[in-house]
């Protein structure tokens, strides 16, 4: 009677299993050798016995069945099944006579035993992993309630095994700070933040570049501002954020508003994208052109037009230079600035309101802990009508999510308010510093700037560009005011 030889572990870690592979097959060899029972084959498997469908031992059922053996040497019946579909297929193959000595380590079992206590041992084996499942998730709602995320630290964090805990990774986290900011400009895509986190050396584990998706997973993650998902819903954690709720909301607004990944553009122009035409409302585009002379000198100029994509609007708008529309840009500019003199005069206002600040900072503060302390009462109140059964669980994900959300925002907020005081004057001042430097920038040549600061200038001096009426600045109205050209 020939004989199969079995060994398993759940894991290929060797600390998580109390007797190794090779631990089992030195003792089996030794038992085998010692009872004189020739071991045809060896069959080893790294796989959890809790579910059925293991490729190896399927594979030694099938030989058994073919009959190339007769028995099976093992260290324990645990070790051939912890689920009754395993367990109840070694039980039948035994009181069929297709096995017909099963040993081991301290007994064994024949065809004309009892079954009784072959199925007790299976169904213990069964029940221990049941149980253990049920510690283990129990163990880990009781983490998340202490406000620990019981899984692997996404990218930035690092799991701290000695104190069980997830910690900032210092190397990385202030890149993940970076790409958070840089993709709420809005100008960068999801690819660009993955070439900008694979330069900087955060990578996939393989060490490949981020998967576009990946990207927009990290920068939805509310764990990067001290929130976790789990079990489908969202808590409160403990581990330090990286990023702050406000630049977390800020990105999660350019995501949405976005929506799909954006085509890279090749030298965008100046003032593409600033400019509106009066006349029919579309955008307004720029194109090279190239003049050849006859002595072979080349000139290339920048023409700028209207789209003239609408359809419900004739539009017979002409081009216009971008040497002439810099002009009118220059007299924008020139025309809001603020003089010195009233700049100077701001200045002594606000250092007035500044030492106002800290006396109605302790106000604001207590007001926005008291709406913590409310929003904190709607929680519970929630979750006991949850538990009342009154609303489902989809409703109750949905407001407790919001819930949570407004209340890191005003968490968020009165740190703000403890750290500075006078965090709300940053606003005016600088609105004071654009308004100031204008006339600087017209002065510069700097298109970009001049760019940025145009939608910020006064619209009392928008009939400036009058010389051109069919061009609008983006966020004045749809259509300036007419004036007929000569």
């Amino acid at each position: 009677m020939n004989y199969f030889l079995y060994t398993r572990k759940s894991t290929d870690v060797e600390d998580k299993q109390v007797l190794s592979i090779e631990a089992q097959l030195s003792e089996l060899r030794a038992l085998a050798k010692k009872e004189g029972l020739p071991i045809t084959e060896e069959f080893v498997e790294k796989r959890t016995a809790k579910m059925p469908d293991r490729p190896v031992f399927n594979e030694m059922v099938k030989k058994i069945q073919k009959g190339e053996a007769q028995g099976i040497v093992c260290w324990k019946l645990d070790r051939l099944a912890r689920n009754p579909v395993d367990g109840g297929q070694i039980s039948w193959m035994l009181q069929q006579g297709i096995i017909q000595h099963l040993l081991i380590h301290d007994r064994s079992y024949y065809p004309t035993d009892n079954v009784l206590m072959m199925s007790v041992e299976f169904g213990m084996a069964n029940q221990f992993i049941r149980d253990l499942s049920t510690n283990v998730k129990r163990g880990l709602r009781a983490k998340v309630k202490r406000g620990e995320f019981p899984s692997t630290a996404p990218t930035g964090y690092l799991n701290d095994t000695r104190r069980r805990t997830i910690v900032v990774d210092r190397k990385k986290a202030p890149i993940l700070k970076q790409a958070f900011e840089l993709y709420s400009n809005g100008d960068a895509r999801l690819e660009d933040v993955s070439n900008f986190l694979y330069e900087r050396n955060v990578r996939t584990i393989s060490g490949k570049k981020m998967h576009k998706d990946r990207v927009k997973w990290i920068l939805s993650n509310p764990f990067y501002y001290g929130h976790f998902f789990y079990g489908g819903e969202i808590h409160e954690g403990k581990h330090p954020p990286i990023v702050s709720k406000k630049l977390w909301d800020k990105v999660q607004d350019v995501i949405l508003e976005r929506g799909h990944p954006m085509k890279p553009h090749n030298e965008p122009k100046a003032f593409c994208g600033l400019l509106r035409c009066a006349t029919c409302g579309m955008m307004i585009t720029a194109e090279d052109k190239v003049k050849r002379q006859k002595n072979g000198n080349v000139h290339k100029y920048i023409y700028y037009h209207c789209t003239k994509k609408s359809k419900t609007t004739p539009c017979n708008e002409p081009h216009i230079r971008e040497e002439a529309l810099l002009e009118q840009v220059n007299e924008i500019l020139n025309g809001s600035s603020m003089p010195s003199r009233w700049a100077e005069e701001f200045e002594k206002l606000m250092k007035e309101d500044e030492k106002k600040a800290e006396q109605e900072s302790a106000v604001i503060i207590e007001d926005l802990r008291n709406r913590v302390s409310t929003i904190s009462e709607k929680i519970q109140r929630l979750l006991d009508i949850y538990i009342a059964q009154d609303i489902d669980r989809e409703t109750y994900l949905k407001e407790r999510s919001k819930l949570f959300s407004n209340k890191k925002s005003f968490e968020e907020k009165i740190s703000n308010l403890e750290r500075n005081a006078k965090a709300w004057l940053e606003p005016m001042q600088e609105w004071l510093n654009v308004a100031s430097s204008l006339a600087e920038a017209a002065q510069r040549n700097d298109l970009p700037s001049k760019k940025s600061l145009l939608p910020k200038s006064s619209a009392r001096t928008r009939p400036a560009y009058r010389r051109f009426p069919f061009i609008s600045i983006l966020g004045a109205p749809r259509r300036a005011p007419k004036i007929p050209r000569k």
